[in-house]
């Protein structure tokens, strides 16, 4: 059931109405019943995959508290892992990893008899995944106790808010709050329903409206300019931020209605001034979930930097692969690493030039050019992960330098206005409303918006209630879109 639909709306509605009619007692069975409802709405068979994750997970949650031996508790994670792993491998990777061995074995003058699945992947398989493995490491760890509560724990991985594209939640956050009771709260409603309500504005009126413009070229980038790609590959970098965040917005919306806090998955990760906090900014459940079970045991910042260093680019490759099972994503969380690396490796020589040049004394320009750096290499990344192919990847790439040249020759009107593959998705609307975007980024710099309406007369809030809904009505694109991170 996707979120930009008129059955989520009646969903949403039906289910957090009954929610606090309901005996607290109760309510953890209609949550469970509405997340398996919410889950089978895209292909009801997939149930049974979460159902046996969520079985073997449970049971070694418990095993792994009860058991005060060393040895059986690491033996009883790793075989708890191997089967989250292990359904993930299958499902995800299997026919990629089967494809690139019957390449391998062409080449060398053999074949590969191993048959390929006719298996769609499970929506959302690597969130849930991600979060049931970090329930029952933070067990091994002696970070939480286990849950005995067999109803809850399958809560706690299947509650529909973020069950298919995050946050990506751990159990010290979540579990208890599927215990405690909760009551209607106007505040909670009110600020949950703005958030619901920007989520949809970024998905429906910027994302869709952009992908109207970026899918046309990145699908046949043969048939357009220069300038038409470098329009996509901006637009792209802009069109998944605010299709991503917009789900997480209105998943945490949906949730703080009932009283439920997910943790935040975006702070404006473009005004980064680094690579390295853009990642501080960006899926930022994903990117501490890496930095605690990956990148600290392999040594963290404790190891020598060369080691530092490869730890760094080893842990953005696995990222890459966990977003998809195509080179085209292994290359995207390589090019992050490389990024890292070599920020680490040059900073004596980049500060050195910024003393000399003179621009770090000159703050907002340092300060701009190094946003734009940031987004535009960012940007250049993106394009892996958009490309169908890595060889539409890098055409698309060896194309972007001419778009300079092709724009100043409009200019000068040397050669004519380029047309854009725009369709129904009218240019000067998608320029107005990524400016009305960083309007709203801009505000929030220095106080919440949520805090800025509350503050503000009844009209003038509902009046900004009334122009977010008619805009979005006017110019949202309901195609019921499926949201970009579904399909990992």
């Amino acid at each position: 059931m996707l979120f930009n639909s008129i059955p989520f709306v009646f969903f949403f509605i039906v289910v957090t109405v009954l929610y606090f009619m309901l005996p607290h007692r109760y309510r953890w069975v209609l949550l469970l019943a509405a997340s398996c409802f919410f889950y089978m709405f895209f292909k009801p068979v997939y149930i049974l995959i979460l159902a046996f994750t969520i079985v073997i997970d449970y049971y070694a949650g418990i095993l792994l508290e009860d058991e005060p031996d060393k040895v059986k508790k690491k033996k009883y994670l790793v075989m708890s892992l191997i089967a989250n792993i292990g359904v993930l491998a299958v499902f995800k990777y299997y026919n990629f990893l089967n494809g690139n061995v019957s390449e391998l074995a062409q080449m060398m003058g053999f074949t590969n008899h191993m048959p390929f699945l006719r298996i769609a992947l499970p929506i959302g398989l690597s969130f849930h995944t991600f979060q049931a493995m970090s329930y029952t490491i933070e067990v091994y760890r002696g970070n939480h106790k286990a849950e005995r509560h067999f109803g809850i724990y399958s809560l706690y991985v299947m509650f529909y808010p973020q069950l298919v594209a995050g946050p990506i939640e751990r159990p010290q956050n979540m579990l208890h709050q599927f215990h405690e009771e909760k009551f209607f709260n106007y505040n909670n409603a009110v600020t949950g329903l703005r958030l619901m309500m920007w989520g949809m504005f970024k998905k429906v009126v910027i994302a869709d409206r952009l992908a109207v413009v970026t899918d046309p070229v990145f699908d046949h980038p043969g048939m357009h300019s220069s300038l038409n790609i470098l329009v996509a590959a901006v637009f792209f970098s802009i069109e998944i931020y605010c299709d991503f965040s917009g789900y997480s917005d209105i998943a945490i919306g949906s949730a703080r209605i009932m009283g439920f806090k997910l943790m935040n998955n975006f702070s404006q990760p473009y005004n980064a001034k680094s690579i390295s906090e853009f990642w501080r900014r960006w899926h930022i459940s994903l990117s501490t979930w890496f930095k605690d079970y990956l990148y600290i045991p392999l040594g963290g910042n404790r190891v020598s930097r060369n080691r530092r260093n490869f730890n760094l680019f080893l842990v953005f490759l696995v990222s890459g692969f966990w977003h998809g099972a195509n080179w085209t994503y292994i290359v995207w969380g390589a090019i992050h690493g490389f990024y890292m690396v070599f920020a680490d490796v040059t900073a004596p020589v980049r500060n050195k030039l910024r003393a000399i040049t003179g621009i770090a004394k000159a703050k907002l320009l340092d300060s701009v050019v190094q946003r734009v750096l940031t987004f535009s290499l960012v940007t250049i990344a993106w394009v892996f992960f958009r490309a169908n192919t890595m060889h539409d990847a890098l055409y698309i790439l060896g194309r972007l330098p001419d778009a300079f040249r092709e724009a100043v020759q409009i200019i000068t009107r040397k050669i004519p206005m380029v047309k854009f593959p725009i369709a129904d998705a009218r240019m000067e609307v998608c320029l107005l409303v990524i400016v009305l975007l960083e309007v709203v980024h801009a505000v929030q710099k220095k106080r919440s918006i949520n805090t800025l309406i509350q503050n503000q007369p009844r009209i003038v809030r509902w009046s900004v209630y009334y122009a977010i809904v008619f805009i979005i009505v006017l110019f949202g694109i309901f195609h019921d879109r499926q949201f970009i991170y579904f399909q990992f």
